[in-house]
């Protein structure tokens, strides 16, 4: 029974975290915000014993989350025998690429800080 509290505490959380990123229109993960939420709470013993039970039932059946995308790549094999080169080709591109971009748009974003404009000042 304190499982299934427990799973209820989570869900509650991660619909406190929600409820706040839509409210306030927040520009991080509602789940994010709903487990910074959590971490303080846990400091109580009555909320943390059911969270825990919770945690400890999901853990140990972690393993079932593979499933699903373990049969997919086998019912698929054959597929990716012909293409598996050309997925990994462009799956490596784009991620090298999404870094790139990510980069220089950091960059650029940083140019005009008033840190970066400090520093032109002690040159």
């Amino acid at each position: 029974m304190d499982g299934l509290k427990g799973f209820t505490i989570l869900l509650l959380f991660q619909l406190a975290g929600e409820g706040i990123v839509r409210l306030l229109g927040l520009p991080l993960p509602a789940p994010v915000l709903g487990m910074v939420l959590l971490l303080p709470a846990l400091l109580w013993e009555p909320l943390r014993r059911p969270v825990q039970a919770c945690a400890e039932f999901l853990l140990s059946h972690f393993s079932l989350l593979f499933v699903p995308i373990s049969v997919g790549v086998i019912t698929q094999l054959p597929l990716l025998e012909q293409y598996g080169g050309r997925i990994l080709l462009v799956l490596s591109l784009s991620t090298l690429l999404g870094l790139v971009v990510t980069a220089l748009v950091l960059r650029a974003l940083l140019r005009g800080t008033p840190a970066d404009q400090g520093d032109a000042a002690h040159e």
